[in-house]
């Protein structure tokens, strides 16, 4: 992919690169998505005793799909999943994924992060909060910080 001709210094200077997030007011949490509806290679690297992931194991290079269409994160421990069922709705709505004969199913890799400890446990993003974010997603500057996905995420 190309650089963009006027780099942010962040992830969207690689062409084809939206990225989005959504921070909950009523707590820090929330949820980002990486969009690269033109397909892209990722990696991963799973850490930590308790991951959350969802189409995780897509990425195996011996796997059939080669390509993701979307990355998201989430704050919200397992409950934030369901965030992995938003995105690919957003894609599917535009014809984006992974053709198999007459079907195109999107190929997006989820994972959480543990943030239950700060706030109102009961309130994590949802399908409905990280399909707005695609909507809004951008190929321009970002915010970056205690943001989205990281909005209430804690290390150690």
């Amino acid at each position: 992919m190309q650089r963009s001709v006027d780099p942010c210094g962040g992830l969207t200077d690689v062409g084809g690169i939206k990225v989005g997030h959504f921070t909950d007011p009523r707590r820090p949490t929330g949820c980002t998505v990486v969009l690269c509806e033109r397909g892209a290679v990722a990696g991963l690297d799973v850490r930590g005793g308790a991951p959350g992931t969802a189409q995780t194991d897509m990425l195996n290079p011996v796997n059939t799909a080669q390509h993701v269409h979307a990355v998201a994160l989430s704050g919200g421990s397992a409950f934030g999943l369901e965030v992995g069922t938003g995105v690919p709705q957003y894609l599917q709505e535009r014809g984006l994924g992974f053709r198999i004969g007459p079907f195109t199913v999107p190929i997006v890799p989820t994972a959480v992060l543990f943030d239950l400890s700060i706030g109102d446990e009961e309130i994590h993003p949802t399908a409905e909060s990280v399909y707005q974010v695609c909507l809004a997603a951008t190929s321009g500057k970002i915010a970056q910080g205690n943001v989205g996905a990281g909005a209430g995420c804690a290390v150690g």
